[in-house]
């Protein structure tokens, strides 16, 4: 083949890969939600005075463009593939899209440590503790979930938080609580290989350990039950890297089973695992149905008259029906769906009682992983 035609024929390809990909971006019916991702996608911008001279540069009609056409581009999902594949690979990137892959985990880039995030969070529980739980003279505890940088980052070369320092200035901002130390309970092999969370079937020693420290033995069997879903954690779409799904099990028993679980904020019962959710887009929303501002357990079959108020994050979702055994009613409470200045005129609408009862508490628990703590712009 002379050098002629190679180069008609190499110009033909180009032509048709450029042609060929502009029409199908132009042509191609628009995906409204990216499942690897667990985002929704951009969709296309309205053309109007509004988005054209908008002084906001993220809010010009180019800006919104330039996302959608990013968002919606043909084989999105292969390119960022290919795109990590090569970065890992070929050019030996340490990280992708700030997220790294060691000893088969995926995790994100945590760093560095963020002392004014560490304000505003001890601020917000401060806050609670003393307009609502002060005067009732309820016990108070903090417990803090190490993310899998704790384990991963600093031995293999990444940057990482300061975990010591972190742990330290927290016990010094939260001087009203006592510090439940769980880290000796944990190890990597407790955490999802591609996800942000731990496994709640590893997390019993941690419960335990809870427990104790609340005064409140935990003894209860239970039956691990594999969910019938692969499980694809965060880290799989962010990573864009075709990582193995993994297993996943949830922990129940009749105790679990006989709850009266209500969520408040779409004033229904449920139950402690929504198996909805669990073969939804984020299977780990199945832990107490999610994303829900406030959760109220009831359980006949406790081992005491014990209350329990739970401050928590996803972490404390999966946790929290491990510590179901020890109390008779346990509130769940998640104030980044709901502000804590109103916590105290909120009201049961079954009874019209207070839907979070500090009268009643024995104990509260605050319990948040180190990257909510870290990015705690979110509690409100």
């Amino acid at each position: 083949m002379t050098e002629k035609i190679k180069n008609i024929v190499l110009t033909c390809v180009m032509v048709v890969l450029l042609f060929g990909l502009t029409l199908f971006a132009w042509f191609k019916p628009t995906d409204d939600f990216s499942d690897s991702e667990r985002r929704e996608l951009a969709k296309f911008p309205a053309f109007n005075a509004e988005t054209v001279f908008n002084k906001d540069s993220n809010k010009t009609f180019m800006k919104l463009f330039e996302s959608y056409s990013l968002d919606q581009f043909p084989l999105r999902d292969k390119f960022r593939t290919l795109k990590s594949y090569v970065a890992f690979n070929v050019f030996g990137h340490m990280d992708n899209n700030n997220i790294y892959v060691e000893d088969g985990y995926a995790a994100q880039l945590e760093y560095p440590l963020n002392e004014e995030s560490l304000d505003f969070a001890t601020g917000k529980f401060g806050a609670i503790y003393d307009k609502f739980i002060k005067q009732h003279g309820a016990n108070v505890y903090f417990s803090i979930v190490p993310d899998k940088g704790y384990f991963l980052a600093a031995e293999n070369g990444y940057l990482a938080l300061d975990y010591s320092e972190m742990f330290a200035l927290m016990q010094e901002k939260m001087d009203f609580a006592d510090y439940i130390d769980i880290t000796g309970e944990l190890e990597l092999s407790d955490y999802y290989k591609t996800d942000t969370h731990w496994k709640q079937e590893n997390l019993l020693d941690v419960a335990q350990k809870i427990g104790a420290e609340m005064g409140t033995p935990l003894s209860e069997k239970y039956t691990q039950t594999l969910l019938d879903n692969p499980f694809y954690g965060v880290y799989y779409g962010q990573s864009a890297l075709p990582l193995p799904a993994e297993d996943m099990y949830y922990m129940t028993n009749a105790m679990l089973e006989n709850c009266i679980v209500y969520d408040h904020q779409n004033m229904r019962q449920i139950s402690i695992y929504d198996m909805e959710r669990a073969f939804g887009k984020d299977p780990y929303e199945m832990y107490l149905g999610g994303n829900l501002s406030v959760v109220t357990i009831e359980n006949p079959s406790a081992s005491t008259d014990k209350e329990l108020v739970v401050f928590r994050d996803s972490f404390g979702a999966s946790l929290t029906p491990l510590l179901v055994e020890g109390y008779k009613k346990i509130t769940v409470v998640d104030i980044r769906y709901v502000q804590s200045a109103l916590l105290g005129s909120m009201r049961d609408n079954r009874t019209g009682a207070p839907l979070v009862d500090f009268r009643n508490a024995d104990d509260v628990l605050f319990i948040y992983s180190t990257l909510i703590l870290n990015n705690s712009n979110t509690l409100r």
